[in-house]
């Protein structure tokens, strides 16, 4: 068990917990289940960026999905290879391009027509070949969250599948480009088996179908966003999930490449804050702590929910309250009309499933410095990210003041 109130009395708060021990187990079960084929487990850097987790991963196999040229670079400083190394996302730039190109990553999961123009471009300009994958955009409800929905026309993410194929052609008889793999990735939280097999289904028809005009491609990458329990969703299991995606690969010799992130670190994080005190306005009452939106995000962005553990002393009845922190908005609460007990100040506060898209989502609103991160491992905690200072927050400004 996690002694949270010792953690917050060495760490102070708000404080980030991590799981690491939570998390190999996590990745082990994932592998495990895609046991008996080529396999790649490329974790989802956005997910929990710090160089220490993305390190642990490292040292557990994992390759890492990138998002920008920062993140590959956090890949290369936490230890992974760059044969292990996936760059997506819409927006890249023409300076990223040229250096994951440099860098020699396994491949660029190429977004659109435009995007693929570019990197042929660059690429000839560096006098070399860029190994793509294409992202095709299925065009199936996922069933989570609109706003981490990926796999329908409405939204920004890939190509439709005839773009695919013409995009597939287009790099095949280019010099400076090498198709090697393909890509889907239906949305985040998923928690339906179904909408999974029907785009892999569909990505993997199309893969036959470039093989009959001798595109052979290595790697069928199946993106992430296996879901997870913040409250009692029903969750997919990893065998299950992998037996999904092997049935559609009949007669096909390929790589599979997930893309897990929540998946791995969401339930093995933890977020600590502490009570300052309670507030009545009318008939709302609102217990106010240390802990902010700037901190974590996700209720306030999404309406997320997680589990809220007081520890306290106090043996009152529980009542409805709204968590809610110091930044000057009305969006900044942890929950609302959620049941806990009386609170008295310096009482603890225990965010639970706050390892995925918590402290990397963060920001300075209000000139508030991010909390500290901690690692647990073997029982043993360990700083992984000191407490940002007001003079950090300054620092990037402070030679242009004018007196």
């Amino acid at each position: 068990m996690i002694n949270f109130k010792e953690l917050a009395k060495e760490y102070k708060t708000p404080l980030y917990v991590y799981d690491l021990d939570y998390m190999t187990s996590q990745y082990n079960e994932l592998k495990g289940a895609f046991k008996g084929k080529k396999s790649l487990l490329a974790y989802a850097v956005k997910a929990n960026s710090n160089l220490s987790i993305v390190k642990h991963f490292a040292d557990l196999g994992a390759g890492a999905d990138c998002v920008s040229i920062g993140e590959v670079r956090r890949a290369f400083l936490a230890g992974i290879p760059s044969y292990k190394i996936i760059f997506s996302g819409v927006g890249k730039s023409d300076d990223e391009i040229r250096e994951a190109i440099e860098k020699d990553i396994l491949y660029i999961n190429v977004e659109s027509e435009a995007e693929l123009r570019r990197v042929e471009l660059i690429a000839k300009e560096l006098g070399t070949t860029c190994r793509i994958s294409i992202r095709v955009n299925p065009n199936i409800d996922p069933k989570t969250h609109p706003y981490i929905s990926t796999g329908l026309h409405d939204n920004k993410f890939g190509v439709d599948l005839n773009s695919a194929k013409r995009m597939y052609i287009f790099a095949n008889n280019s010099e400076n480009l090498e198709p090697v793999g393909i890509h889907f990735h239906i949305g985040s939280q998923l928690t339906e088996l179904t909408p999974i097999r029907e785009a892999a289904e569909i990505v993997a028809d199309l893969i036959r179908s470039l093989s009959t005009i001798k595109i052979e491609l290595k790697f069928f990458d199946i993106g992430g966003g296996l879901g997870v329990k913040y409250d009692n969703e029903t969750t997919i299991l990893p065998y299950d999930y992998a037996q999904a995606i092997f049935s559609t690969l009949t007669a096909l010799d390929i790589t599979i490449v997930c893309e897990p992130g929540r998946f791995l670190t969401a339930n093995a994080g933890y977020f600590l804050t502490k009570v300052l005190y309670e507030k009545q306005n009318g008939n709302k009452k609102f217990v106010v702590v240390d802990g902010a939106m700037n901190d974590l995000l996700r209720p306030a962005l999404y309406k997320a929910y997680h589990k809220i553990e007081a520890i306290t002393d106090s043996t009152s009845q529980m009542r409805k309250v709204d968590i809610v922190g110091p930044v000057c908005e009305s969006g900044d609460f942890f929950a609302k009309d959620y049941m806990l007990p009386e609170l008295a100040h310096n009482d603890l506060l225990v965010i639970h499933s706050a390892g995925a898209y918590g402290f990397g989502m963060g920001s300075n609103y209000n000139t508030r410095g991010r909390s500290a991160e901690i690692a647990i491992k073997d029982g043993q905690d360990k700083l992984i990210r000191r407490r940002e200072t007001f003079e950090d927050l300054v620092a990037l400004e402070l030679e242009f003041l004018q007196n």
